[in-house]
């Protein structure tokens, strides 16, 4: 790492997962070290907080302004870049109104930056506004938001610690989350308590689970229906819960009086004693914890499997209280903050709809404009929309040419467009179509807030200078607000700590919250004005609907999209330790390379022997959307008739392959079951 950019070491927080480790810049190794922050109370780290400075002075750093001259992207001033975006941004809101635009908010950038993001969107007349949260946990969102009020981890990681059982579903945070796992889950499991592990594939956190369940990809209904069929039939309900906090109660038993177990463990591809055991040691827990990912929610109906999970915790009284509850473990550093900032298309900031008229008036008083009543489309919707009703996007620090599902129809996609912005370190995959090219600020160059899974606002502080010529992210957003919306005085702030300020008095759950109050620790949402302090385990005495009780929800099985044929497996993708997200940053990290270089598909030797397929062959993966070719790793850690692939890769491209059918609800695509062919190249 040079030190020609004036390194030093300030607290901040990791750029990855949103686990929320304090990282600062270490003069000794010129690589990340852990502070004992909020989360990571011993200063640990995983490799790619030990990696997050590798990509920060990495060469392909974007230093200057960039502009598509005769097809091709040339420097520009910063002047020549603004007044481009100026011109033909505004051209298309004059001509087609402001819905003729999308913007790509970014759960990577701090809440103020995202806070700023959105507000320039609605200023200017469209809700159009999403971020990647809608690739990995809106479905999560729905459900929780719709049942409990509020989408996000109902305990803390602390308190956590206290259950007896550990239910984890289509997660695993032994490699995805890593610090928590260890530092919370393994310390509890190793004082005698016990974890479930539903999921397609043996990985690290199976390791540390007594039961494995591995669900074949798109039948976790029928697998959660059989669990609670077998919680009622031998009577491991909780009835004085039931009767005090639950509605809908009877017609929810006679549904599943209905289930058969067996059938539908049969279904799901699990043991049905294994099944009955898995649901007789969550019920009779004392206290009782889901865990939930992305293997739930990346579906067509992820919103209906996360219902399936909540069902088993209201049913068993497993909510409300201390190590319990349903916590999603999120993905990136800030998606949980991007969306309590109201960069979604549906909700304005603190998760009020924008059709509430008195929250929308609320938020006038503050911006001098009212955000528009109608919902924007989401992030897949809009660039389907992409050359017909919307001309134009502002994408920022994200890479759909990557990381959305069917990749090659997002690449026509993105050249259909009259004008594409793109705000990032890099010139990514998305980025090689853009019309102005804007080099932004990296995690170690900013200042701000990020929002980690358990709710807490933790403070960003920068620990290096930009290069070149590159700029802030947050007054590249404010310039380009004012600018385009001709309101220069409702973009002009002195700093993030301004805009932070700004958030509290719009957003109910984050009113209590300071820049000081956060200090060095953190702050925890709901915070409301005038506490002493934010709520740690939501929906003690009531849900946060504001109702005592919350709906029992019968579920009928849906299956997945993708119909397979007679010699197709089910694709389904994830993370692994080393990588992350579209791989832009991880990828660009020796350190993190050397570890994992390459992509592999997992494939079950069952499934291998018959194809011809021996460990390290180099196989295509095929589907009616797309192929890739990638070296096949023959194991039994993934189950027969499922393969896997990670997408971290910009070859393989994996989401040339995936689906973009979309959940009815929370418009998730479908990542995680898609029918592919596996041959071997040379067969």
């Amino acid at each position: 790492m040079s030190t020609d950019r004036n390194f030093r070491a300030q607290k901040s927080v990791c750029p990855f997962c949103g686990v929320g480790c304090g990282v600062e810049y270490s003069e000794k190794s010129g690589k990340g070290t852990g502070w004992e922050g909020p989360v990571n109370t011993k200063g640990e780290m995983c490799p790619k907080g030990a990696a997050a400075f590798d990509f920060v002075d990495h060469e392909d750093r974007l230093t200057r302004p960039m502009v598509r001259e005769d097809g091709e992207l040339v420097p520009a001033s910063w002047e020549e870049a603004f007044e481009r975006i100026e011109e033909d941004l505004g051209s298309i809101v004059e001509e087609h109104g402001a819905d003729a635009l999308g913007f790509f908010a970014s759960s990577n950038a701090t809440n103020e930056e995202n806070y700023v993001y959105q507000k320039l969107a609605r200023m200017l007349g469209t809700n159009n506004v999403d971020n990647c949260a809608r690739l990995c946990h809106a479905s999560t969102v729905a459900a929780m938001s719709e049942r409990f009020g509020a989408g996000a981890m109902t305990n803390t990681l602390d308190d956590l610690t206290e259950a007896d059982v550990y239910l984890v579903a289509g997660a695993n945070p032994a490699e995805q989350h890593p610090v928590a796992f260890r530092s919370y889950f393994l310390p509890a499991i190793r004082d005698g308590g016990e974890m479930i592990h539903v999921d397609p594939r043996e990985n690290s956190t199976t390791d540390a689970a007594g039961i494995h369940l591995p669900v074949k990809p798109g039948y976790d209904i029928p697998l959660f229906n059989a669990m609670a069929a077998a919680i009622l039939e031998e009577g491991l309900e909780d009835e004085a819960f039931l009767e005090e906090r639950v509605s809908n109660v009877d017609e929810f038993k006679a549904h599943i009086e209905r289930i058969d177990v067996e059938e539908n463990a049969k279904l799901a591809g699990v043991d049905p004693d294994e099944l009955r055991e898995a649901a007789r040691t969550y019920a009779e827990a004392d206290r009782a914890a889901i865990f939930t990912g992305m293997g739930m929610s990346q579906h067509h109906c992820g919103t209906d499997n996360v219902h399936s999970l909540l069902n088993l915790s209201l049913l068993t009284g497993n909510v409300g209280r201390r190590g319990t509850g349903v916590n999603p473990l999120r993905g990136q550093n800030n998606v949980q903050g991007a969306g309590d900032v109201g960069a979604l298309p549906n909700i304005l900031p603190g998760y009020e709809p924008v059709e509430d008229e008195a929250a929308r008036e609320r938020v006038a008083e503050v911006w001098g404009v009212e955000p528009p009543a109608t919902p924007g489309l989401t992030e897949v919707e809009l660039t389907h929309e992409f050359g017909d009703s919307v001309k134009g996007a502002f994408v920022f620090a994200e890479n759909p040419a990557v990381t959305e599902p069917h990749s090659g129809r997002v690449e026509e996609e993105l050249q259909s467009l009259d004008c594409l912005v793109v705000l990032d370190l890099f010139e990514t995959e998305t980025a090689k179509h853009a019309d102005v090219l804007l080099p932004g600020s990296s995690w170690a160059e900013k200042s701000g807030t990020v929002t980690n899974t358990d709710r807490q606002a933790i403070r960003m502080r920068p620990n290096a200078d930009l290069p070149g010529d590159a700029r802030l992210d947050l007054e590249i957003i404010s310039e380009i607000g004012a600018r385009l919306t001709g309101r220069p005085e409702a973009f002009d702030y002195d700093g993030p700590e301004e805009v932070f300020d700004e958030i509290t008095d719009v957003s109910p759950i984050y009113a209590g919250m300071s820049y000081d109050g956060i200090g060095e620790s953190s702050q925890r949402w709901p915070f409301p004005e005038g506490a002493d302090s934010g709520t740690e385990v939501l929906h003690r005495e009531e849900f946060a609907t504001g109702e005592k009780t919350a709906p029992l929800v019968p579920l009928e099985h849906v299956p997945p999209a993708d119909e397979l044929e007679e010699d197709e497996l089910a694709l389904t993708t994830g993370r692994v330790l080393q990588h992350f997200n579209s791989g832009a940053l991880s990828r660009r990290s020796e350190t993190l390379m050397r570890m994992r270089g390459e992509d592999v598909l997992q494939i079950h030797p069952d499934d291998a022997e018959p194809r011809g397929i021996e460990d390290g062959d180099l196989v295509r993966v095929e589907n009616e959307r797309g192929e890739v070719e990638v070296e096949a790793a023959v194991t039994p850690a993934v189950r027969e008739g499922a393969v896997f692939l990670t997408f971290h890769y910009a070859d393989p491209l994996t989401n040339t392959l995936t689906g973009d059918a979309l959940d009815p609800v929370a418009k998730i695509p479908e990542y995680k079951h898609s029918g592919v062919s596996v041959e071997p190249v040379d067969g």
